[in-house]
Formats: C-alpha cells, structure tokens, sequence
C-alpha cells in the first residue's frame, strides 16, 4: 500500500505565505520548547504543578484579554459554536497540561518531552478517523516509537513509571487542539481562539489547585522569574504564533517540527538542568525521534478536511 501527495505549482504569493508561516511556526517552536525545562526548574525551587499552571495561565490569559480589549475589542465576541470548540480544546488541553506537569514532578524534562514527541503519531490516529489510511507504514512509525519508549523508561533508566504514564496521557492533547483548530477554527481569528482555549485552560488548572487546598509556597525572585517567563514566552506568544502558523501552513506542515522542538528542549535540559541520559536511553530517545520523525513526514502529505 503506497502513501501519495498532492502537489500544486504555487504562485510567488503563496511561497511568501508559506515561508511567513514557516517562519513563526519555528518561532512557536523555539517558545514551546522552552516550557518544559522551566516548569521543572520551577517545581524543583517548590512551586506544585497545578500552582505553577494556575498562575501561568492566569497571568497569559489577563495578557490575551488586554491585547484584544486594547487593540480591537470587537474581536472579544465569537459565536456560541466557536465558543464552545474553544472549550472543548482548551478543556482537553487543560487536563493534559496537568498530567504533563505532574510528570515532572517525578521524571526529568528531557525524558518528559522525549515522551511527548510521539504526539504526531496520535495526530495520525485521530486523522484516521477522519478516513486517512492507517498504513502498514504507519504502524512500522508505531512499533518504532513503543520501541524507543520501552528502552526510555524500562531497561535503560529505571524511569518512573508513573511519572512516564502521565507524559503519555498528555501526548493526546495537542494532536486534539490541533484538529479542532485545523477543521473547525480556521476561519475564526487567532486571538480571539487563543484567549477562550487558554482562559478555559487557566478555568481547569485554577479549578484543579482549589480541590487540592490550594497550596503555594514562595519560590523567591527566581520561581517567579520562571512564572513570568512561561507565560509570556512559552504560552502567550507561543500559542498566538501556533495558531497563526496553522492557519498559514496548516496543522500537518505545523506538526513537522515536533521532532526539533524536542531537541531544544533536551538541549535546554542538558545545558542548564545538568539532565543526562544513560546510552541505552540515548538509543529509546532516538527511536521515539525518528518515529515522529516519520510521522510527521506522513503529515506532510496528508490532505486535511474539514
């Protein structure tokens, strides 16, 4: 069974779209990649994971409202279907973010994010069932990556298991966001999304500390400093950047740079976590790499329908 593209001859105009899309979706990238490594700086100085979500979310989602409300407050309304797609995708990423933060708790950043890079494998599996073939290809991508998973955490590491089950439940989540955005949200303006999905986000997360008992603990200037930078770089602008890039290139071009995204952050990880990795995990981390790899070589050829 073969796996075919569609190509098209595009006008100067178009290549300019593209390669601005290009362009801040590498932006996003570089942002998104920055999150992971500072949340698990954050956590080690004592900030609990639904803390450190709650007032990231929070202060992101008072920066998305002052930016509408004083650039063009008309782009605060949106329709009730538009709203409620926003929430459904904001409310699964919520509950992602949280499992994803948890992990860090008991994992390092590293094997966290190298973990999250087979969500491109799960972005094939909910395009299935929007009728793309699930190829023999794409089950070799599989097998790959459950490989590189089982050498990551089992033999090569003595990794926490559940801290790496929790780093899988929340490979899901963006895969979900993305469709929703690529399908539903594409003629809705990106700022106006991206303040519902994260004020839904910072509803859940703010929801989750409270139930909790809503412990904090004073991580100091530097705890805040990584709060601060978390949710004006790797959230406010990262997210802003995403949606733009999705609606200029698409979700399945968007997803091609899953695999360098974690590469910066394993790099980020090694240079100021001091993180480091046995061989046999090395050996796990690049098998996973070359399955999303694969993965989102597949999503590039992928025709998207709404």
């Amino acid at each position: 069974m073969t796996e075919t593209s569609i190509t098209t001859t595009p006008t100067p105009a178009s290549q300019n779209i593209r390669w601005t899309g290009w362009a801040i979706a590498i932006g996003s990238t570089v942002a998104f990649s920055f999150a992971t490594p500072l949340a698990r700086a954050a956590i080690l100085l004592g900030i609990t994971p639904s803390a450190l979500l709650a007032i990231r979310l929070t202060l992101t989602t008072f920066l998305l409202f002052g930016t509408i409300l004083f650039g063009d407050a008309a782009r605060l309304r949106i329709d009730r279907r538009g709203l409620g797609l926003c929430i459904l995708a904001g409310a699964a990423n919520g509950v992602g973010m949280l499992a994803y933060f948890s992990s860090l708790t008991r994992i390092s950043s590293s094997i966290a994010s190298v973990i999250f890079s087979l969500s491109p494998l799960a972005l094939l599996a909910l395009l299935a069932l929007r009728g793309e073939k699930f190829t023999a290809r794409n089950t070799a991508r599989l097998a790959l990556g459950l490989g590189g998973v089982y050498l990551l955490i089992g033999p090569g590491g003595n990794v926490d298991f559940t801290g790496a089950l929790l780093a899988l439940a929340a490979v899901f989540t963006v895969p979900f966001q993305i469709v929703i955005m690529q399908w539903f949200l594409g003629d809705y303006d990106a700022r106006t999304v991206t303040l519902y999905m994260v004020g839904t986000m910072m509803a859940i997360t703010v929801g989750a500390w409270l139930v909790e008992g809503a412990v904090w603990h004073d991580p100091g200037w530097q705890g805040w400093a990584l709060v601060i930078t978390l949710a004006v770089v790797s959230t406010y602008l990262a997210r802003l950047m995403l949606f733009l890039s999705v609606r200029k290139i698409g979700g399945g071009q968007t997803g091609l740079l899953a695999p360098l995204e974690t590469l910066f952050t394993v790099v980020w990880s090694i240079l100021f976590l001091r993180e480091r990795l046995m061989p046999v995990q090395w050996i796990g981390s690049s098998l996973i790499v070359l399955s999303a790899a694969l993965a989102v070589e597949r999503l590039w050829q992928v025709r998207w329908r709404k």
